[in-house]
């Protein structure tokens, strides 16, 4: 990662020098000595901030090549992008990435040396050190001449055969990383009389039984055995059918290899004429003896042998091809019986996991590791029916793609153990009863212990719950808020109210209160559902359900007369608000028998009874519905109260709060009509009809349920007298029809787009292709329908802040209320008048009120917090968790009575009637703002030429700060209050839009985002947690002693027939074989060259704990060496014996008598 411009502003310096000193000053001079803000001590510096990666959880995204260390029982998975993820036991991972970001075609562990090879695409071999924590690439070798296809590591060996496209092998010391003089050149190895190139190398492998024997496979179907002393090929296989695998019986007597038409051969080594079987696995035999049809390539073999029993045998397709539609297979040959195991994804490799890892001994497979496209499974060959293991990593991320993310560091320390006990009652049954095989590695230890959970919402409607402790990732619980919904059988009997035509209960946005457990989430079909934390079960008979009508009326004229305006849905008629008048126009939408579609939500609730098991259950379900033809808009911000009983909701139409508890909206509001007057854009004279303006009162009446009057709701320009002479308005009447109609069909595609984040995770926007971020577009057009024909014409909710602070300028004390941020870069503040707690709460309407405050920044707003006198954060109100499916005793009653709802703010704020800061950050600035005086103390113009896609006001080091993550791949922090500049590092550009939808910051210097549709990447921004990230991280080597070799037993060290053993070093090395070419291929040094010294020497107890492995290792093989020696002795004194009676019995016979 290339760092740009650490900016480190202290203290004290000039006013020439920073420009935030020079916005103190000039603050100073516009405040006098009297009214001047006090000085807050802030204790954060440039110091406590560093920026760097942490883990990457999750599957890796398009794999394509697999590798195991059967000793150290390590997994490693490549990919397509060059990424290297690494996997011991769980809670032991580790991710890689090539510089170049070419695919990883192979991988091929050094097994036991904690090192491995990995072969990619763009003809490059590299050398990874695995003794260090963060494994670094120590040699690379590049070809220049010739393109890689296949490499084989005999276990034990420093010798590395790699094939080429062109037929030949070369063999590379990976010691040094330098290429043998030795080469095997293809037409040396095919028959002479062969006219053709028998295409590239596809498999090497050395005889089990005897190392200078190599099997080379072809694709064209010719196989071969080479002899590595004599440099000739002892045995040439020919096969009509193009090679994809092959593999060896553990005896060296036979092989087998799987081809392009569905057949597996299986041959012997000393007859190649023909193969001794065939067999067609998924072929139907037919009658007449005839050859079986032929079926789909079978793209790999494994032949595993047992002890006890019949040979496994192992592939991967090879069905016929009239299986239409039929899901990838693993199919497990054992004697007699074939089972066929059906698989989600297509299969992109596998391995068969064998007790021993040496290749001459009966292998005893115990599962098959299967790679797929998008999961790793791995099945038990052990227990009948051959079940699958319970996958203990957080690879299921991506089970539905993730449309939203939220992190929450430092939570309450009961939430995980509750969200786990809940979670625990949905795991599947059926799974393996043997622990998960790959259990190589330690883990690190844990400096970190506070709690962090992640919240992903998901394109089917589910979110899942992540406990994220100390680097690590584990899934609680999982919710389904689709559950709610009628599920329509098939296309024909949906509903045609859907906004879109896949994924209609994506999640978009997640709101979350840890300490009530309240959760709130808003989904891609204008849809919102309020949930609470239940351990019991319970049975809701009817869903509870609010369906809200939001208007924009500025460009909206259906015609230039008087009309009444629609009322808004009540408490009473909350599910069923009047209809209006349709308008005279035809709607470009489907529309129903009747006309244009109007009052329809766009899901439907479902009317039978509810079982909800404990977890969180459904509390109310908000729906916005159709109106005169028009689709719902998309959600754009979303917030919950638990103290308070609200939740609040906007899009680009305006803003609608709801009191869950009484099941009543309490407001309806376009976003202008939030201004009153003071609009600054003047926007009601637009349209030639009438706008209303309702005041404050006007919205206690809506609140009550009263309509509100004509008169009231007619701006300056309705009536008689009208701006336009009649042609005029006929034109201007024209040209909105036609841009209405556009709008609509633009807002049906722009839905569409939205729902399809399941593949292409994009926000609500117009952003450009080329992320031009120049400009302000990509902020204005957060809206999800947002049209050119006006900048102001569609403002939408942006930012929401349930809080307890000072209204007005005049406000003596603070109060609840809701601070709004819209895309135009407006702040309104709505006055909340709660009633008394208890039942009170129940039976007293919330009046809700615009206290007239508006602030305005620069850009969409994103974020508002709130500070104390001395710099601390207040938090929302908050209601502490209770269970309420347990019915109450009196006592509790008689509290709940008496309960007001409280914020749980510092004292200080709270005894006396001191000031608060209100911190507000925009996609171009942030300021802080002195309450109740509304004075800006302190700004900062965050950028200039692009804009900031995320801002969070965490916590860190005792103190708190802004963080910032800007389009331009900037991350910067800025102490709070006085906005200095802490952190400015170029992290990494916006390259698509998940990551500006899942980019998020929370405290303790933590963040994340989707880095891939499966993976998340975690990062830090604080200096304490990037110098302890090395002892956090787990360990992938151990020191493991080797198996011992197998007992090739008394006879056959007597006869011969054992393993034979090869000197490669004397038939590959320099002295033997000379150099190899040097335009052949070119040697570059790794940079974990230092680092792979220095984590191979890492600590004294691990360099003693190798010396001793060294030395046992040394010892055994001196004692091997002198049991071959003793027998090497005996046979010479065998044969000695036998001379001597053979010299004997012939000595005295003359040589015609023989």
């Amino acid at each position: 990662m290339r760092k740009f411009n650490i900016r480190k502003v202290l203290d004290g310096l000039t006013a020439g020098s920073s420009s935030a000193s020079q916005q103190q000053l000039q603050q100073q001079q516009q405040h006098p000595s009297g009214t001047r803000e006090p000085e807050i001590q802030e204790t954060l510096q440039s110091e406590h901030f560093q920026l760097c990666k942490t883990v990457r959880h999750g599957f890796p995204y398009q794999p394509s090549a697999l590798a195991f260390d059967p000793v150290q029982k390590i997994l490693a998975v490549g990919t397509q992008t060059g990424a290297l993820r690494l996997f011991g036991r769980p809670g032991v991972e580790c991710y890689c990435q090539h510089d170049s970001g070419a695919a990883v075609i192979q991988l091929q562990f050094l097994i036991n040396e904690g090192a491995l090879v990995s072969a990619l695409a763009d003809d490059t071999l590299h050398l990874w050190n695995l003794r260090q924590k963060r494994p670094a690439i120590l040699h690379s070798l590049k070809f220049c001449r010739e393109r890689v296809t296949f490499c084989h590591l005999p276990f034990q060996s420093k010798w590395l055969y790699v094939g080429t496209e062109r037929g030949n092998i070369h063999i590379v010391n990976v010691e040094s990383f330098t290429l043998s003089g030795y080469v095997i050149m293809w037409n040396k190895a095919i028959e002479l009389s062969s006219k053709s190139h028998p295409g590239p190398v596809v498999h090497i492998s050395d005889n089990p039984m005897d190392e200078g024997k190599l099997l080379i496979g072809f694709e064209s179907g010719t196989v071969v055995l080479w002899d590595l002393k004599s440099k000739k090929a002892d045995y040439r296989y020919t096969y009509d059918e193009a090679i994809h695998s092959v593999a060896w019986h553990h005896e060296g007597k036979q092989f087998i290899c799987s081809h392009s038409d569905g057949t597996l051969t299986i041959w012997s080594v000393r007859s190649p004429t023909k193969p001794v079987q065939t067999i067609t696995p998924h072929g139907k035999q037919l009658k007449d003896g005839k050859k079986p049809e032929p079926c789909k390539p079978i793209l790999k073999v494994e032949f595993k042998t047992t002890r006890s029993g019949e040979p496994f045998i192992i592939l991967s397709g090879g069905l016929s091809y009239d299986t239409v539609g039929r899901r990838p297979c693993l199919t497990v040959m054992h004697g007699k019986s074939t089972a066929v195991l059906e698989m989600d994804y297509s299969i992109v490799d596998f391995l068969t996991l064998c007790e021993t890892p040496y290749p001459n001994d009966f292998q005893e497979p115990y599962a098959v590791v299967v790679l797929l496209e998008k999961d790793l499974v791995l099945i038990d060959l052990a227990q009948n029916g051959y079940p699958i293991f319970e996958n203990p990593y957080p690879l299921s991320i991506h089970e539905s793609p993730v449309t939203c993310c939220e992190y929450f560091a430092d939570c309450p320390v009961d939430l995980i153990p509750a969200l786990y006990s809940v979670g625990a009652r949905q795991k599947r049954q059926g799974y393996s009863k043997k622990e998960w095989p790959i259990n190589g590695g330690n883990w690190g230890l844990g400096a970190q212990s506070y709690p962090e959970i992640i919240i992903t919402g998901h394109a089917d409607g589910s979110v899942k719950f992540w406990d994220a402790s100390a680097i690590t990732l584990q899934v609680l619980y999982k919710l389904k808020t689709s559950k709610v919904f009628e599920k329509s059988r098939n296309k024909d009997d949906r509903p045609n109210t859907d906004i879109v035509d896949e994924d209609p209960y994506a999640i978009q946005i997640v709101s979350w209160c840890p300490d009530s457990r309240m959760l709130c989430i808003a989904g891609v079909s204008a849809h919102v559902i309020i949930y609470r934390f239940s351990k019991q079960e319970a049975l809701t008979e009817v869903i509870p359900m609010l369906e809200v009508r939001l208007l924009y009326e500025i460009n909206d004229v259906e015609s230039p007369e008087s009309e009444q305006p629609p009322p808004l849905p009540t408490p009473g008629s909350g599910s069923n608000p009047q209809p209006i008048p349709p308008p005279s126009h035809p709607s470009t939408s489907s529309s129903s028998s009747d006309g244009l579609r109007d009052n329809v939500p766009c899901l439907k609730v479902k009317s039978s009874p509810l079982q909800q098991s404990p977890g969180y259950q459904t509390e109310l379900v908000i729906q916005l519905v159709w109106v005169g033809g028009e689709p719902p808009q998309q959600i754009t911000s979303l917030a919950v109260n638990s103290s308070y009983g609200l939740v609040v909701f906007g899009n680009c139409n305006g803003i609608a709060m709801v009191d869950y508890l009484q099941k009543a909206v309490l407001l309806n509001l376009g976003t202008i009509e939030l201004y009153g007057s003071n609009d600054p854009y003047r926007r009601e004279p637009r349209s030639p009809r009438k706008s209303r303006q309702p005041s404050g009162a006007g919205l206690c009446d809506i609140t009550e349920g009263t309509v509100v009057p004509e008169d009231r709701c007619k701006s300056p320009t309705s009536g008689s007298s009208s701006p336009h002479n009649s042609e005029d308005e006929q034109k201007m009447n024209n040209f909105i029809e036609k841009v209405k109609t556009k709008s609509r069909k633009f807002s049906k595609m722009v839905a569409s787009d939205i729902a399809k984040m399941s593949r292409k995770l994009s926000l609500p926007t117009d952003l450009k292709p080329d992320l031009d971020v120049k400009d302000n577009s990509f902020s204005r057009s957060r809206s999800s329908s947002v049209t050119s024909i006006d900048k102001e014409s569609r403002e939408a909710i942006s930012a929401l802040h349930f809080c307890e602070t000072f209204t007005r300028k005049a406000d003596s004390s603070p109060s609840p209320c809701l601070w709004v941020g819209t895309t135009l870069g407006t702040v309104l503040v709505i006055a909340l008048n709660l009633p008394p707690g208890g039942e009170q709460r129940l039976l007293q309407p919330v009046i809700v009120s615009p206290s007239g405050t508006i602030l305005r920044l620069k850009g969409a707003i994103l974020r508002m917090a709130f500070l104390d006198t001395t710099g601390c954060l207040v938090p929302p109100a908050q209601e502490p968790w209770r269970e309420y499916n347990v019915p109450e005793d009196k006592d509790e009653k008689e509290k709940l009575k008496k309960r007001r709802p409280v914020s749980v703010s510092p004292s200080s704020s709270q005894e006396i009637s001191e000031n608060q800061y209100a911190v507000i950050c925009s996609e171009k600035q942030a300021k802080v703002i002195s309450l109740p005086t509304q004075n800006c103390v302190y700004k900062q113009n965050i950028t200039e030429a692009s804009f900031v896609l995320r801002g969070d006001i965490v916590a860190l080091s005792n103190s708190i700060c802004l963080a910032c993550f800007c389009a331009n791949g900037h991350i910067m922090t800025f102490s709070l209050p006085s906005l200095r500049p802490l952190l400015d590092v170029y992290y990494l550009p916006l390259t698509n839009m998940r990551i500006a939808r899942t980019f998020c910051f929370t405290n303790n210097g933590q963040a994340l985002y989707l880095v891939s549709p499966t993976e998340i990447q975690r990062l830090t921004y604080s200096q304490e947690t990037c110098e302890n990230l090395q002892e956090m991280l787990g360990e992938l080597f151990t020191p493991v002693e080797t198996p011992e070799a197998p007992n090739r037993g008394f006879f056959k060290g007597l006869f011969g027939g054992g393993a034979q053993s090869l000197d490669r070093e004397e038939l590959f090395g320099e002295s033997s074989s000379g150099k190899a070419s040097r335009s052949l291929a070119q040697h570059i040094p790794g940079p974990g060259g230092i680092e792979g010294v220095k984590g191979a020497a890492s600590g004294v107890v691990g360099e003693l704990a190798r010396a001793r492995l060294a030395l046992d290792e040394r010892g055994q093989k001196l004692s091997d060496l002198e049991e071959r020696t003793a027998a090497m002795l005996s046979s010479a004194d065998s044969f000695s014996k036998h001379a001597h009676e053979m010299m004997l019995k012939y000595k005295d016979k003359k040589w015609y008598q023989f």
